[in-house]
């Protein structure tokens, strides 16, 4: 009998499969963690754009997250209701869930909310202050701090305020309005870490987000420490963008099974 480590994705389904449950499922799946999912939202989606969301009831998100609450690590993506981020936030407290990754997720790559108003409030004051690791883009970042960010000085300025306004450690992603691809760790111990990496040119970026705070819970939930697990996911995101898949309109999907088709 062989055992793995569980992962456990809380998030929207992705109806294209690109992002959300769909790519949370896979990146753990690949990166060698068993995966569970307990679904927040269904929505109909393409690589185009959001046309639906339709929420689950936070009776029924609890009643899931009863069923399979086993995990090694969880990552929290698409929560767009305060009611069930507090569903979330006291079953994590209910079962002393370890290793929680918050990627904040407010809009979607082709510009639809994702969260309503009064949802950003709640996530940060019951999900960010229980969190090992919150994942906000450069917009994300803008929004929670409120201060503009052009340099990298702003960057550690800005993960600096949000790591010790919530106490947990941030990891700024740089790559979605910088020409780089370039993330800054902050620890709750004040360290800094800059992942210096270079810009793929590829326009297919859907699910990228989902893809990167999945492999980083994964990697936790193999008993990684953080800065290894950050360098591992973003490896593995690299290079599933340099596999360059082009499937669909607009910003199409990444090929998580790549180091597969690779060996075909």
């Amino acid at each position: 009998m062989t055992s793995m480590k569980t992962g456990l994705t809380i998030a929207g389904s992705d109806c294209s499969g690109g992002a959300g449950i769909q790519a949370d499922i896979k990146t753990m799946t690949t990166n060698g963690v068993y995966a569970m999912s307990a679904i927040t939202a269904l929505t109909a989606q393409n690589t185009t754009g959001v046309r639906d969301i339709l929420e689950v009831s936070p009776q029924f998100l609890k009643e899931q997250l009863d069923c399979i609450f086993t995990p090694d690590a969880v990552k929290i993506g698409m929560v767009s209701s305060t009611e069930l981020i507090e569903v979330i936030a006291g079953s994590l407290r209910q079962y002393e869930a370890a290793h929680i990754v918050v990627d904040p997720v407010m809009v979607a790559t082709s510009g639809a909310r994702l969260i309503r108003e009064d949802a950003i409030c709640a996530m940060q004051e019951k999900l960010f202050k229980i969190a090992e690791v919150i994942t906000p883009n450069i917009p994300e970042a803008e929004l929670l701090s409120g201060i503009e960010i052009q340099t990298q000085k702003d960057m550690e300025r800005v993960a600096e305020m949000i790591g010790r306004q919530f106490g947990c450690s941030v990891l700024l992603k740089g790559g979605h309005q910088r020409q780089d691809a370039n993330d800054l760790l902050w620890k709750e111990d004040g360290a800094m870490r800059w992942f210096y990496g270079t810009r793929i040119e590829n326009p297919n970026t859907h699910g990228t987000g989902c893809t990167l705070s999945s492999a980083i819970a994964a990697n936790l939930a193999k008993e990684f420490e953080l800065e290894e697990s950050v360098k591992r996911a973003k490896q593995y995101l690299s290079d599933a963008l340099e596999f360059k898949l082009d499937l669909g309109a607009g910003s199409g999907p990444m090929n998580h099974a790549f180091a597969w088709n690779r060996n075909e």
